[in-house]
C-alpha cells in the first residue's frame, strides 16, 4: 500500500553519513530537517550538498525544511557544568552572573527580569524542574524550588501559561534566513511565534534575501493558540511542536489541542506537521513502544499531513529502522481511515474555478474509483486543495516547476513527478502527463484517472477544466474520451 502520510527526519551526526541517509531516503523520508539549534553555517551547507547527492543517486523528491532556533530562553552556565537543586531550596536567577553554583546561575536571556512577576511558575528542562518566583530585586529573580533535580548548562526556561516577552526571530535567525535562502530551502520553520505578524516579518526577511520558501509556524506558545487563525492565514503550514507546547499550557491539554490544530489547518487548506518525541524510545531501542505507535497511528488519524522525527534520526542509534517503523505505522493507520468525502461538500461554498475544479475532481474519483487523480500544475495549488480532503485515491502532481516539485513533498497523499514538457500545446501536455504516470508506475494502459489542466498552460492558479479518461484510449486531438 501506497504511504499518504510524509515523514520528516531531523539530520544530525547519526544521520550525516551517505550510506546511512541513503538508507533513510529509501526508507521513507520525504523532508529532512536542518536543525538550526546546533552546528555552524558549514555543517548545514554540507548536509545539504549530502542530501541532495543521495536524493540523485536513489531518484524520490526529497524537500529540505530549515528550523530556525527562534527565542530560546536559557540558564548561563555553571562552574562544574551542573548542580543539584533540592525541593524548597533558594535559587536566584541573576542576569549579571557569570558562572553559577548551586545558588544562582546566569541568564541569556536578562529581559526575564521584566518579564515575570511574584507568584509566577518558572519551568526549565523541559518542565523537569520547577520554581516559584518569590521576589525581584533588581537584576535578579529570587525563586523557590518547587521540583528538583539535576540542572545543567544552557537548559531552557518557560513560564507555565506564558506571557515572555522575546521577540520570535533574533538576529542569529535573521543571519540563518539569509543562509536557508542561499541553498534553496523548501520550507523555513519559525520557533515561538505568537503572532501573524513573526510569520509575515520572516516571510519578508525570506523574500529580501531573495527566496521563496514556504514559512511553518511552530505552535508552542500559550500566545499561539489564541492567534492560530491569524498565525495560519499568514503561513503555509504549522508544526504541532509539542515539546515547548506543553511545559507552557500543561501536558494534559496537549492532545486535544494537537487534534484541533490539524482540523483547522486542513480547514484553511494549510499544511499541519505533528512532532515531538514520536518515537523517542527509539534512540536507543531498535523497535518502538506500544505508546509512541499509537502516538504516531493517531496523528495519523487525526489528519495530519506529516509525522516528524528529531533526535531519534540526528542522534539515534537506529535512525533507519526509525523510518521503517514510522512508515509501517502510517501505512496501517491508513488503511483504517474513514473516507467521508460526500460529507465535506455540503455546507462549503468554493467561489474560485481552480478550486471547483479541484473539488470536482476528488469528487469525480471517489464515487467512479479511479485509478489515480494527474494535476497538472505549475504551483501546486490544485493539488494541496485536493490533498486537504481524504477520498481514497492517491493524487499524482505533475509540474514543470523544480521549487513546487519539492514543495509539494509535505503534502499528505500527493506524489510530485516532474513534467518534462513546457510549451502551450494541451494535448501534447496530457500525452505527456500519461506517459509519465505510467513511466513512474502509478497506472498501466487501460487504469481509468482523472486529469485537472489549466488552459492558458503555464499560468499558476489557472486550472478550470477536467478530465475522466481511460489511460492509452484517449484521442487528445479530437478531445473525445473512450469513456
Amino acid at each position: 500500500m501506497q504511504r499518504s502520510t510524509k515523514i520528516v527526519a531531523t539530520l544530525g551526526p547519526a544521520s550525516s553519513e551517505t550510506g546511512v541517509l541513503t538508507r533513510m531516503i529509501q526508507a521513507g523520508v520525504d523532508v529532512v530537517r536542518l536543525n538550526f539549534s546546533h552546528g555552524t553555517h558549514d555543517d548545514h551547507r554540507r548536509r545539504v550538498e549530502l542530501v541532495r547527492d543521495c536524493v540523485r543517486h536513489v531518484g524520490r523528491t526529497v524537500g529540505i525544511m530549515v528550523d530556525l532556533q527562534g527565542p530560546k530562553i536559557r540558564v548561563g552556565k555553571f562552574a562544574e557544568g551542573k548542580v543539584e537543586l533540592a525541593n524548597g531550596a533558594p535559587f536566584i536567577l541573576d542576569a549579571a552572573c557569570t558562572l553559577g553554583d548551586a545558588t544562582r546561575v546566569g541568564l541569556d536571556y536578562p529581559e526575564l527580569v521584566d518579564d515575570v512577576t511574584p507568584g509566577a511558575v518558572l519551568l526549565l528542562d523541559d518542565g523537569r524542574l520547577v520554581l516559584d518566583v518569590e521576589a525581584i530585586q533588581g537584576r535578579e529573580i529570587h525563586c523557590r524550588v518547587r521540583v528538583g533535580g539535576t540542572l545543567s548548562n544552557n537548559k531552557g526556561i518557560n513560564r507555565q501559561g506564558g506571557g515572555l516577552s522575546a521577540p520570535a526571530l533574533t538576529d542569529k535567525d535573521k543571519d540563518d534566513i539569509r543562509l536557508a535562502a542561499e541553498f534553496n530551502a523548501d520550507y523555513v520553520a519559525v520557533s515561538f511565534p505568537k503572532s501573524g505578524a513573526d510569520i509575515r516579518q520572516a516571510r519578508e526577511l525570506l523574500a529580501a534575501a531573495g527566496s521563496n520558501a514556504q514559512i511553518i509556524a511552530k505552535i508552542e506558545r500559550t500566545e499561539a493558540i489564541g492567534a492560530l487563525e491569524e498565525i495560519l492565514e499568514a503561513s503555509d503550514a504549522i508544526m504541532v511542536a509539542r515539546g515547548d507546547l506543553a511545559v507552557e499550557v500543561g501536558d494534559a491539554a496537549v492532545p486535544a489541542l494537537q487534534k484541533r490544530m490539524i482540523r483547522v489547518a486542513r480547514e484553511h487548506n494549510k499544511v499541519a506537521i505533528t512532532a515531538t518525541q514520536m518515537m523517542e524510545s527509539m534512540i536507543s531501542s531498535p523497535v518502538p513502544t506500544r505508546a509512541e505507535v499509537s502516538d504516531v497511528a493517531n496523528a495519523v488519524l487525526d489528519g495530519t499531513d506529516a509525522v516528524m522525527l528529531s533526535a531519534e534520526t540526528a542522534a539515534g542509534k537506529y535512525p533507519v529502522e526509525t523510518i521503517e517503523a514510522m512508515a509501517r505505522i502510517c501505512v496501517e493507520a491508513e488503511k483504517s481511515e474513514e473516507i467521508t468525502l460526500d460529507k465535506h461538500f455540503l455546507d462549503r461554498v468554493f467561489t474560485r474555478i481552480d478550486q471547483s475544479i479541484a473539488m470536482a475532481a476528488l469528487f469525480a474519483a471517489f464515487h467512479l474509483k479511479v485509478k489515480a487523480i494527474a494535476s497538472l500544475t505549475q504551483s501546486g495549488s490544485t493539488a494541496l486543495w485536493m490533498s486537504r480532503i481524504n477520498s481514497g485515491v492517491p493524487i499524482y502532481a505533475l509540474t514543470p516547476e523544480i521549487r513546487s516539485r519539492y514543495r509539494m513533498s509535505l503534502y499528505r497523499n500527493v506524489f510530485p513527478l516532474m513534467m518534462r514538457y513546457i510549451g502551450h500545446d494541451r494535448e501534447a501536455a496530457l500525452r505527456e502527463a500519461e506517459e509519465e504516470l505510467i513511466r513512474a508506475g502509478a497506472v498501466v494502459p487501460g487504469d481509468t484517472i482523472v486529469l485537472t489542466i489549466g488552459e492558458p498552460i503555464g499560468t499558476p492558479g489557472g486550472t478550470n477544466t477536467m478530465k475522466i479518461v481511460r489511460v492509452g484510449e484517449h484521442n487528445y486531438s479530437t478531445g473525445r474520451s473512450s469513456l
